[in-house]
């Protein structure tokens, strides 16, 4: 089981809930950050370094 396994299927989509903190968006603002945008970005990260060639 992953961490992309937690949620309940048959669940109907909920407003994402703030973890903690803020990003500022191009017009100036405040956006609080979830937990989907905190998923998505370590998926970018896994893809990302999977494609790199291993360094010794």
């Amino acid at each position: 089981m992953s961490l992309h396994d937690t949620a309940k299927p048959n669940t109907p989509r909920q407003q994402p809930v703030p973890v903690g903190g803020f990003i500022i968006d191009a017009q100036g603002r405040e956006v609080p950050i979830t937990e989907e945008m905190i998923q998505h970005a370590c998926q970018a990260l896994e893809q990302n370094r999977q494609s790199q060639p291993e360094r010794r």
